[in-house]
């Protein structure tokens, strides 16, 4: 993971972890944290859900033992905003009590029928948010999905039109929720998993929907679908030139005191400016 090209790391005491083990994998964790070096990435760690016996520990067994490399806590099955008030107090009083000086982040998991109507309180219910996402598994079964994959086509989610089967995007509509309400507060929304890791073109189509809905990256269950996600969401060399021209085509406009102008066929206006930044700034972050 560390010698990878992913640009976050997210360490996981939830889901894969079995109820015994728990202690073990914190403690495994804690010594990874600090032992191993991570380079530039963001480290995370994915605690047990609110539901549990589990998380509360965690969150005090890392920040009063992880060194200060720790960048992020990613909270799972959230609900509301309460969720996130209750472990923001909690972190706060370990943060105080310990003299960290480096805050920890929140990245959160959208994963029920609770958490997406809350979506935008849950956006804004703390300074420490940084990222959310969607985890589509809990979140079919929470909404009763007659479905066992995770992410991607569903076989019968689809429409028929002169006898042949079209497929929608069954999770459009949530990641365009989560997408406004990060986008709203200033939050990061992140494409969750797709649990085909035997399907890449599958994972290349859902990356590149939740790219055009303004995702800004996606997770990778499995090594070769960093190198797919990284593909889909770096501007490509013709999408940042592109972006440069219009840029450059409305600076003409404007001399020219116009508020609008034709680039290669197409109307483009201040609205297209703003489209435009959005891929440089992307292609100047990553360069950087």
């Amino acid at each position: 993971m560390a010698a990878s090209a992913a640009d976050v790391i997210n360490l996981d005491l939830e889901d894969s972890v079995a109820p015994d083990d728990k202690p073990q994998a914190r403690r495994n964790i804690i010594e990874a944290i600090g032992d191993i070096d991570w380079g530039a990435k963001h480290l995370s760690v994915r605690i047990n859900g609110l539901d549990t016996p589990y998380w509360y520990r965690d969150v005090v067994d890392l920040l009063e033992n992880a060194s200060d490399r720790l960048d992020q806590i990613m909270i799972p099955k959230v609900g509301n905003a309460a969720d996130i008030y209750a472990v923001d107090a909690l972190v706060t009083a370990v943060e105080i009590a310990k003299g960290r000086e480096r805050k920890i982040g929140f990245e959160v998991i959208i994963e029920s029928a609770a958490g997406i109507a809350h979506v935008e309180e849950i956006a804004a219910a703390s300074p420490r948010m940084q990222v959310m996402s969607l985890g589509a598994a809990d979140f079919a079964a929470s909404m009763g999905m007659q479905t066992t994959g995770i992410g991607g086509t569903q076989e019968n989610y689809y429409m028929v039109h002169e006898g042949q089967k079209y497929w929608p995007d069954p999770w459009h509509w949530a990641q365009a929720a989560i997408v406004a309400a990060c986008r709203t507060h200033g939050v990061l929304p992140v494409d969750g998993p797709f649990g085909d890791f035997s399907d890449d073109d599958g994972f290349v189509a859902q990356a590149r929907r939740s790219a055009t809905l303004g995702m800004v990256g996606k997770w990778a269950i499995h090594p070769k679908q960093v190198a797919l996600a990284n593909e889909v969401f770096t501007p490509s060399e013709a999408q940042v030139a592109e972006a440069r021209e219009i840029l450059a085509a409305m600076e003409q406009a404007k001399r020219d005191g116009a508020g609008a102008t034709v680039y290669k066929g197409r109307l483009v206006d201040i609205a297209s400016i703003k489209q435009a930044e959005v891929i440089v700034r992307q292609a100047e972050m990553i360069s950087a």
